[in-house]
Parts: structure tokens; C-alpha cells; sequence
């Protein structure tokens, strides 16, 4: 579907969820799909405390919690905290959504031109005078930010934030988190799922919001006496989880220090330790980090599903034609023998897609 096709579902979906809305409220969702949230974020602390107070006094939401807008961005109901998410998460991602976009007024006056195309053609409610006479008055005035009307408040009640659409994603995984730290004084968290899936890149970003330690499966590869032919033929056996297990998870769990040492593959050595401290949540990311033997050590789980098509295409943008010719041959074969013989996905906390 291409961006006026997009623009133009989008409007008649808007309207037809909100027969109520005024031609203000349609420009306010055509400027947060091109503006997004950046002019509304200042101190993520602030913004959480708000946050808190709005959602102990507004209206239970009877629509989706997330709601896609013509772009990028979503608005995320406040409801959302009642599925566990903690003020503070939904804050930080608030203000992590906030970015400044060059091309935000063209692409605001794109959509806008759709609006009056619709309105030409009576496909909205709303005539074409009316329209033209709203879009140039706004712009004369160069499009400020605008508010809900007082018809759309009194008939909506709208509470809501704009988030990226990429983390609102990540919200059940990330209500999930937040459920378990406020149950518990420390959380493992496994990320599994193939390769080029975005454990990797879902493992930094919690990092960066939670300031967890990480530790990822890939440190852990077979020594080369461990590299046996029955080694290799059992499902996840091409890691080396003993050592995980005793080095990394049994002192997670008990809070203490981890000794980390991770296997170096240019010399096939294990290399000295690094200390990492215990945090309240720890993330553990790698393809067979919910194998059977080390699943029962962690609090919560996800598996990260890619198709192959998409995966192929990361795969050989990220290492190249020759690297990725071995995972192919080799890596990959080795990993959907795993999914399809212990299928992780079927004992984890969240799928995602």
C-alpha cells in the first residue's frame, strides 16, 4: 500500500472509530503520524508521575489499547498499566519515542492533501469548504501542535501517550518485566529465537531501559573437546550450557558476582574472568538459552520469530555473501533442529513476532 493509499484508510478507519471527532481531531492524529511525540517530552520523571495521576483518574478505555496511527507512531491507552506496565517503562519509552524529523512538515502537508481529497469526494464528514478553510488557516499559523476538541474529550475521554510502534511491540514482554520486579528482588529474563531475529538488538535496548547486565549464549561455544559427532547430533547441543548453567546462572540466581568468561574464537580458548554484578533484571540472549536443562533458572522468557525470507536478507547484509553461506550450510540447520525437536516457543513467557 503506498503512503496515500495508507493515509487514506487511515482517515476513513479514524472516522468511522470516532463518529463524533471534529476536523481538529483529524488533524491532531495526521500531526502525530508526521511529528510524533517531540514536542511533548521533557523530564522522564515528570512525565511518570503524570502518567501515574492521569491513569488514576481517567475512564476505563474501551478500544484497543494500542491504536496505530497513519505512520511510525501508535497511541497507547493508559490502560496499559493495568496489564503491569510500570509508569516509569511507559515514560522512558514516551520520551525515547521523541525525535525530530526534518521532513515532518512536507509529510504532514502530504497527508493533508489527502484530507482534502476525501473531503471532495464526500467520503468524510465534512465538506470540502470547511476543510480548505481549516487546513489554510492552520497553516498560516504554521502548524502548531492542536488539541483534542471539547466534542471528542466529552465523548472519548482520551488518555493516551504516542509511542513508536516498534516499542509498542514489546509491550506485553515489557508488562511482563515490570509484573515480575515488583513480585520479585531479582528476574532472568531469556531471549532465544534464530539468527538475525533481533535478540541481539531487543537484549541492548532492554539494557539501555533497565540498565540490566547482559549475557549472551554466543560467549558460551563448545570447547574443542566438547566438538564430538554425538555432541553435535543432540538438539542445542552445539553450546556449551554446562558451563553457562554453572558459571553464569547458578550464581544469577543466588545473586552473587558472575565470573565471566567468555570463549574467544580466534584462539579456541576460554578467556579469564571479567566480573559482572547480579542486577535486579539480568537478560539472557542466544539461540538455546531456553534449552530444557537451563530453562527452570529463569523467571521470564521470550522467543523472537523471524520468517525466512526476511532472515536470509539480514543475514547476508549484516556478514556478507561468503559468511552467510556457512549459515546457511551449517548454523542454521543446527538451530531449526532445536526449535522443531524442544520448540522453546511453546514454553516461554512471550512470542514475538
Amino acid at each position: 500500500m503506498n503512503s496515500d493509499n495508507q493515509t487514506r484508510a487511515f482517515l476513513l478507519a479514524h472516522c468511522q472509530a470516532y463518529p463524533r471527532l471534529e476536523l481538529t481531531d483529524l488533524f491532531k492524529a495526521l500531526y502525530q503520524s508526521a511529528y510524533g511525540c517531540e514536542h511533548l517530552v521533557g523530564d522522564a520523571s515528570a512525565a511518570a508521575a503524570y502518567i501515574t495521576d492521569e491513569a488514576a483518574s481517567c475512564k476505563p478505555h474501551s478500544g484497543a489499547v494500542i491504536e496505530p496511527l497513519d505512520g511510525e507512531y501508535v497511541r497507547v491507552h493508559l490502560d496499559i498499566l493495568k496489564d503491569g506496565l510500570s509508569a516509569d517503562t511507559f515514560a522512558r519509552l514516551f520520551a525515547r519515542s521523541a525525535e525530530h524529523h526534518d521532513g515532518a512538515k512536507a509529510l504532514l502537508e502530504e497527508k493533508l492533501d489527502v484530507l482534502l481529497r476525501l473531503a471532495a469526494q464526500g467520503e468524510i464528514p465534512f465538506s470540502l469548504e470547511a476543510t480548505r478553510a481549516a487546513v489554510d488557516a492552520w497553516k498560516k499559523t504554521g502548524f502548531p501542535a492542536c488539541h483534542h476538541s471539547e466534542t471528542f474529550r466529552r465523548a472519548y475521554a482520551p488518555a493516551y501517550r504516542l509511542m513508536k510502534a516498534d516499542y509498542a511491540r514489546l509491550l506485553p514482554l515489557l508488562s511482563r518485566i515490570d509484573a515480575a520486579l515488583r513480585d520479585s528482588d531479582r528476574v532472568l529474563l531469556a531471549l532465544d529465537g534464530a539468527c538475525a531475529s533481533g535478540k541481539t538488538t531487543l537484549a541492548a535496548f532492554l539494557q539501555q531501559l533497565y540498565g540490566c547486565p547482559l549475557f549472551h549464549m554466543d560467549d558460551f561455544f563448545l570447547r574443542p573437546e566438547q566438538r564430538t559427532p554425538e555432541r553435535y547430533a543432540e538438539p542445542g547441543g552445539n553450546v556449551d550450557r554446562e558451563r553457562f548453567l554453572a558459571e553464569v546462572l547458578i550464581p544469577l540466581r543466588a545473586g552473587e558476582t558472575v565470573q565471566y568468561r567468555r570463549f574467544d574464537c580466534s584462539t579456541f580458548t576460554v578467556l579469564p574472568p571479567k566480573p559482572i554484578a547480579a542486577g535486579r533484571l539480568n537478560v539472557i540472549e542466544g539461540t538455546y538459552s531456553l534449552h530444557p536443562d537451563l530453562e527452570k533458572q529463569y523467571d521470564l522468557s521470550a522467543v523472537l520469530k523471524i520468517s525466512p525470507n526476511l532472515q536470509r536478507e539480514r543475514i547476508i547484509m549484516r556478514n556478507g555473501v561468503e559468511m552467510a553461506q556457512r549459515f546457511f550450510d551449517t548454523w542454521i540447520p543446527l538451530e531449526e533442529r532445536y526449535f522443531n525437536a524442544l520448540r522453546p516457543d511453546l514454553r516461554c513467557t512471550v512470542v514475538l513476532d
